[in-house]
């Protein structure tokens, strides 16, 4: 098997503080730039899982890349480069503790909170007599208010801006954003063959505007359905063909682990690891329309520092 980067410890000149998220390290420079390391890391249902999966931060990393430039026209982004496959450069933002949730199909968390009966998700109604993955009539928007540890919660509108937990004026610009970025991103997805299902945005704050940070689109943070047979399936009551972590967590799930206290993380076998590898790798190829060419996996570490201090050095 190819290596996986589960961790860093890097120290770039002018470097002053570190955070090491679930799937990624980020690092923070005196000049206001961050140097996001998208590791090999996977989580579900808010745990790390014990094994990296190989070339996972370079597809999170490449896809997230072409979704911020293919949506600069609808909102500033936080990215100013990509020096190496796993790494993003981009501008320090003050992050809304918010994640704009948006959803066109009742699928995943929402398909598991209507199947017990809820008929009201973060404030937004959801119509009767639906069944799972049929698609929403318009697309819905669930925020979650974002957690530094343990899980995200579900919150509606009403109580974040009742809570003043952002401003109104802002609020409304991160929904304007987000029915944008999701109808710009449904677009990409169609002519590729695939229904970008739901997504989250996350959105900060530089310079007193209102900028979209973090990844877009990545299998990490949206659900794909392929396009081809997907009536046929829901006329038959047949799961939907999907690209997405979901699988991972059915695989989960089917083991017996949902993050719930007294659960234990299941043993996760190498042939489970390299079919999450190439799930990974076909959403790349599926999302772009291009061929996959990993990275050389050999001292991942020493090729991130060799290209970042390379760009650093340039600027």
């Amino acid at each position: 098997m190819m290596n996986a980067i589960t961790k860093s410890d890097f120290n770039f000149p002018g470097q002053k503080a570190v955070y090491k998220g679930k799937v990624r390290d980020v690092y923070t420079l005196e000049n206001e730039l961050l140097v996001m390391v998208a590791s090999d890391r996977i989580s579900a249902f808010d745990h790390i899982l014990p094994k990296g999966i190989p070339c996972k931060g370079q597809v999170l990393n490449q896809v997230a890349t072409m979704f911020l430039e293919a949506t600069r026209d609808i909102v500033p982004n936080w990215l100013v480069a990509t020096p190496d496959p796993s790494v993003a450069v981009g501008y320090a933002c003050d992050p809304i503790r918010v994640e704009m949730v948006i959803r066109g199909y009742l699928a995943g968390h929402s398909a598991r909170e209507y199947a017990a009966g809820k008929r009201m998700l973060c404030g937004v109604d959801l119509p009767n007599g639906m069944k799972e993955n049929d698609r929403f009539p318009e697309p819905i928007i669930t925020p979650a208010t974002k957690a530094d540890e343990g899980h995200d919660e579900d919150i509606s509108r009403e109580d974040i801006l009742a809570r003043g937990v952002v401003p109104k004026e802002i609020y409304i610009q991160m929904e304007k954003y987000t029915r944008a970025l999701f109808q710009r991103g449904t677009e990409m997805a169609a002519k590729q063959g695939l229904i970008l299902v739901d997504t989250k945005y996350e959105f900060g704050m530089r310079h007193g505007e209102v900028i979209l940070i973090d990844e877009i689109h990545t299998p990490d943070s949206s659900r794909y359905f392929y396009a081809e047979g997907y009536q046929e399936r829901q006329d038959r009551n047949e799961p939907q063909k999907q690209l997405s972590k979901e699988f991972v967590r059915q695989w989960l799930i089917e083991n017996g682990f949902q993050g719930l206290e007294g659960q234990t993380m299941p043993f996760m076998p190498d042939e489970f690891v390299k079919t999450i590898t190439e799930r990974y790798v076909e959403l790349y190829e599926r999302i772009t329309g291009l061929t996959f060419v990993p990275a050389t996996t050999e001292n991942i570490e020493e090729r991130i520092e060799r290209n970042v201090l390379a760009f650093l050095n340039a600027q």
